[in-house]
């Protein structure tokens, strides 16, 4: 009995024990990949040295201005101050305008250079008004707004992925302030991803909302933005770190899975043709996010339009490398610089 109740007494005190390992493991995984909301105080060293915040109905909008402007936060626009052409640079989803710094630093000499962080991604964060959809049409909204502000008569705009979209939309809706476009792996047309960002997967999924919303292991980071590169090599861990920690800006998280589910498809496309700018479409012939079809539908559809593909580059070129796709940028302004001022005057 004795040695019963002993035997029984050990096995209790093992179960106990494995339960405790068990919690305490468990406690550790969910404590390396359960990471809070970030506030902007935290995320200052994202700001550029030509940063500044513009306040669209309660947003502070993240936008950066090239040195050509003597005061970043002015109303008067660079173009004025300078005499240089705006260039209006638009992100795609879950990157910020860091993504195109190597255009930025080819173009800031010649040309008035603005970028901005679009709602519910980088340091803007989500909409003032929780209830307010990211649809492209309020995106497209919202830089016409920060082009008022900034008092930007016209600009060149460039956009990639769902950038791209938010660019080509613009174009459609407010012709008279875009004077050329630049389409850089462009949303817009119905497209079957051969891979697909893992984040993208999980913020599509409505079951695991409260899940996305708060974990996010660096790992998971790390292999979408590998996804989008084609040579993996390039993905450094600076790189990683900042889609990482601008990722958990405070509200980004949970604005991406609404923004995910407005979908990439817009029946505008359908009015491409109207477009009469001209216009500049690149490609990474390695994009498995949006396959190189959309390229050559885009190229069909308008009609003032050139299309370079890049043989050896994914879904972001511009920040992959941007060396070699900002030269084909310059030489399209160039050739295209009569164009430009002619619409200008």
């Amino acid at each position: 009995m004795d040695k019963h109740l002993t035997f029984n007494k050990t096995l209790l005190v093992k179960m106990g024990l494995a339960g405790v390992l068990a919690t305490s493991a468990a406690a550790l995984v969910i404590g390396r990949i359960w990471k809070p909301d970030l506030q902007v105080s935290k995320l200052k060293h994202w700001e550029l040295p030509t940063s500044f915040y513009v306040d669209v109905e309660g947003l502070q909008v993240h936008v950066a201005k090239s040195e050509t402007s003597d005061n970043l936060a002015a109303t008067n626009n660079c173009e004025a101050q300078s005499g240089a052409e705006t260039l209006l640079l638009i992100h795609g989803t879950s990157a910020s305008l860091h993504t195109w710094d190597g255009w930025t630093e080819a173009l800031k000499e010649q040309y008035c250079v603005v970028r901005l962080d679009l709602p519910a991604f980088g340091l803007t964060g989500p909409y003032a008004d929780d209830t307010k959809p990211y649809s492209l049409d309020n995106y497209v909204d919202t830089v016409i707004k920060v082009m008022d502000k900034l008092d930007i008569k016209r600009a060149t705009i460039a956009g990639n992925s769902l950038g791209g979209g938010i660019a080509w939309l613009t174009a459609l809706m407010h012709p008279e302030r875009i004077d050329r476009l630049i389409l850089v792996d462009a949303s817009g047309f119905k497209f079957t991803p051969k891979r697909m960002p893992i984040g993208f997967k999980l913020a599509q999924s409505p079951v695991l909302d409260g899940l996305t919303e708060h974990v996010l292991p660096k790992s998971m980071v790390r292999s979408s933005v590998q996804s989008v590169y084609a040579d993996k090599s390039k993905v450094s861990d600076d790189l990683v770190n900042r889609y990482y920690e601008l990722s958990r800006r405070a509200g980004n998280r949970k604005a991406l899975t609404r923004r995910m589910r407005e979908g990439l498809y817009q029946d505008e496309v359908k009015r491409l043709g109207e477009i009469t700018q001209p216009t500049l479409i690149i490609w990474g012939a390695q994009d498995e996010l949006i396959p190189i079809e959309s390229a050559y539908k885009f190229k069909a559809a308008i009609p003032n339009s050139q299309l370079v593909v890049f043989d050896h580059l994914g879904h972001v070129p511009q920040e992959e490398d941007p060396k070699a796709t900002v030269a084909v940028v310059k030489q399209f302004l160039r050739d295209t610089k009569s164009d430009y001022t002619k619409s200008f005057n």
